[in-house]
């Protein structure tokens, strides 16, 4: 696979998603996109599936870590959030268009929202890129708290998921079904 679809760049949160208005205030707001090789699948659903269902092993270990923490803070544990229906691994299901896909969840401390967004790569002409975004609204001191020690750990996590589904290969325009 050529090098141009194994790079992650940090990009503005694009204005047609539907997380850009979200919030009043945001606490985090970060996007990243990936460009898609022809041929790739443009189904926000399956790209986001097939994303989160092969993320690297370290991040399933920085996930239990995680869970040990916040458990003892009363918040939801990735077991608990993945075991609830409509979700796509521990994400909320808000909404799926032909272009985009919302996830999120909502809690006491924050509430936060995913897009997995697939659009014309205006640099590539005929190419697609995915771009993933993340907004978060904190309610109170211990949600603040929360993103500042996670922030640093989620950009890694994007950037890896995104390199990692790059590498494996996405699922091709063919496919038909979330994974």
């Amino acid at each position: 696979m050529p090098r141009e679809f194994e790079f992650v760049t940090s990009v503005p949160i694009p204005s047609r998603s539907g997380i850009t208005q979200l919030y009043k205030a945001m606490d985090l707001a970060d996007a990243f996109a990936i460009a898609l090789p022809a041929g790739t699948s443009n189904n926000p659903e399956l790209l986001g599936r097939f994303m989160f269902s092969h993320q690297p092993a370290w991040i399933g270990w920085l996930m239990t870590v995680r869970d040990l923490i916040v458990a003892r803070l009363g918040l939801k544990t990735a077991k608990q959030l993945a075991s609830l229906a409509n979700r796509v691994g521990i994400f909320k299901v808000y909404s799926t268009t032909q272009t985009e896909m919302v996830l999120g969840e909502d809690d006491k401390h924050l509430d936060f929202r995913i897009s997995v967004l697939c659009s014309a790569d205006a640099k590539a002409k005929g190419r697609h890129q995915l771009v993933v975004s993340t907004v978060v609204q904190c309610h109170n001191r211990l949600g603040r708290a929360y993103i500042f020690v996670i922030a640093p750990f989620h950009r890694l996590v994007v950037k890896a998921s995104l390199l990692r589904a790059a590498r494996i290969g996405w699922p091709l325009a063919t496919c038909q079904s979330p994974l």
